[in-house]
């Protein structure tokens, strides 16, 4: 279940995730940039089998807030879930926020940085491969190849930038 919300991330109901996307609905989620001690970027291969963007790379790991869910708990959740990562809530930074447009699928979405040299451990079924790049690396193969890359993520990038 999620949290429906309206305009200024207020929660006004709550749905399942397949209606609150059927309708067109305002939601939650996050995403979350994680960075190992000397400054490289995890970015993961999201699943073939997914239902939105599917084998396209994307964030290090994201998801919806549960109905009920803060944003910082939710992306602490996200870390764990899809990369074995464990951090605190209060080990996240807000690095970002994109308001809810038909291109993000109607999401408030709140974008957090973390740092963990952990090992990596891909949740399967959700995630095809992973790998690690230089801010460098991953800003020239974005301006060669955006295809490749969920355009939420895009969006994301060029928000954290600034």
């Amino acid at each position: 279940m999620l949290d429906i919300v309206n305009d200024a991330d207020e929660v006004v109901g709550q749905a399942t995730r397949t209606r609150v996307h059927a309708e067109n609905r305002m939601h939650r989620a996050t995403h979350i940039i994680l960075r190992n001690s000397t400054g490289d970027i995890f970015i993961q291969l999201r699943s073939k089998t997914k239902d939105t963007n599917p084998g396209l790379w994307d964030s290090s790991a994201a998801g919806h807030v549960d109905a009920g869910e803060g944003y910082d708990a939710c992306a602490a959740r996200e870390l764990h879930e899809e990369l074995g990562v464990l951090v605190s809530a209060d080990a996240l930074v807000e690095i970002g926020r994109i308001a809810p447009t038909s291109s993000n699928g109607f999401e408030f979405v709140r974008i957090y940085a973390a740092t963990s040299d952990d090992p990596i451990t891909l949740e399967a079924g959700e995630i095809d491969d992973g790998k690690w790049v230089t801010r460098a690396e991953l800003e020239q193969w974005m301006s060669d190849n955006p295809e490749v890359f969920a355009d939420t993520f895009l969006t994301i990038w060029q928000n954290i930038q600034h």
